[in-house]
């Protein structure tokens, strides 16, 4: 960290650029904001002007019910001036390219000398550039967008092989993992389980009844459909229920498909630990899936979880003792993680729990500022 000529430290003027408030994020750029080496400036493309918001992929509006611009300094576009507020940073960090304003910050920035951070979702199982001539443009934009960046921020490996695989530097390229509040989960899913029993009551489960568990948009692409596939070969007396948190487009056909499935609708945030303790084992078959952070939240609440191999968390988080990784779209072998995970579910929590530890908030800021050092001593 730079310091004055009296020998005090100088807080980096962080500025984050970011689409909108996402749920995720808010407790860690909370984080951020406490650490006394980083003056943390938040600056919205777009926010509701109410609480609530319309979520396509749930289908329906959602209010999240956690604070998503507390505890850190921000502000929304149009009621302040891009160019001065990168102007005004020492450090520029970006969330993506996606959009206009991202890509026009990303401008502003080199036209001013200010460095800049990446940290985005891809990976080539997510997003692929595909070949030929359309594979190629997509290649040499982002060739374009990456030599503008002082820095990249790694969310796990499939990201990191992403950069490293479109030129990126090693040495450009800092670890800040994909995380959630994993201490609000595990306490939430403690106080939770002393009412385990009344939850499975009220949701008709027989005390000695396992669970699975699908929590989250019901997309084609999060494969619930292959998970009710699956289970069939499970169902009889006794067989563990499948229950499905959540809502979507595919919230009709679910129904359709798996009529002995138990159906709660949409759960918010803090609701959500209570469902993962109720869990035996958490399932997330998608295909394509950057990330998945509800494997981040399962694991901390204690569940044992299975992924499909297109999911971008598989190889840092899911290994044998807390977990399968099975073929995207193999209803067979996900049959049998399922078997091997739901007699095994005690121990396979235990593991998640203590696998999942090293994967937190503590871990970003580390990797964050480990980044903004590195820019500021090659300023």
């Amino acid at each position: 960290m730079a310091t004055d000529m009296g020998g005090n430290t100088i807080a980096t003027k962080l500025t984050y650029l970011v689409s909108h408030p996402i749920q995720y994020q808010a407790s860690l750029l909370a984080r951020i904001a406490a650490h006394g080496d980083i003056n943390l400036r938040v600056v919205f493309e777009r926010t509701s002007s109410q609480a609530d918001h319309f979520d396509s992929g749930f289908g329906r509006t959602v209010e999240w019910d956690v604070p998503l611009r507390e505890g850190y300094d921000s502000v929304v576009l149009s009621d302040t001036d891009l160019q001065t507020e990168i102007a005004d940073a020492d450090i520029v960090w970006l969330h993506g390219w996606q959009t206009p304003m991202l890509r026009h910050a990303l401008m502003l920035a080199r036209q001013k000398a200010v460095p800049v951070l990446m940290r985005g979702e891809n990976c080539d199982l997510a997003m692929p550039d595909g070949w030929g001539p359309k594979g190629w443009l997509k290649r040499f934009y982002l060739s374009r967008i990456f030599e503008q960046c002082q820095g990249f921020l790694a969310i796990g490996t499939e990201n990191e092989n992403y950069y490293r695989a479109r030129g990126v530097s090693a040495s450009h390229i800092f670890q800040m993992p994909y995380a959630v509040d994993n201490d609000t989960f595990a306490d939430k899913a403690l106080k939770a389980a002393e009412q385990r029993a009344s939850l499975k009551a009220s949701l008709g489960i027989a005390p000695e009844q396992k669970v699975v568990l699908f929590a989250g948009k019901f997309q084609h692409r999060k494969r619930p459909d292959l998970l009710v596939q699956a289970m069939k070969p499970l169902l009889g007396d006794g067989s563990p229920v499948l229950v499905f948190v959540g809502s979507g487009d595919m919230d009709g056909e679910l129904r359709r498909m798996a009529p002995e499935a138990i159906f709660t609708g949409f759960k918010n945030q803090s609701e959500l630990p209570a469902f993962y303790d109720l869990a035996d084992v958490f399932v997330l078959p998608s295909e394509r899936e950057p990330w998945g952070l509800a494997v981040n939240e399962a694991m901390a609440c204690g569940t044992a979880v299975i992924v499909s191999d297109q999911v971008g968390c598989a190889v840092d988080l899911i290994g044998p003792d807390c977990g399968r990784v099975f073929p995207a779209g193999d209803v067979r072998a996900l049959t049998e993680a399922l078997l091997h995970c739901l007699e095994n579910a005690d121990a396979m929590g235990k593991a998640a729990t203590e696998k999942i530890t090293g994967w937190d908030f503590d871990a970003d800021v580390r990797g964050l500022t480990t980044a903004l050092d590195a820019l500021k001593g090659d300023a």
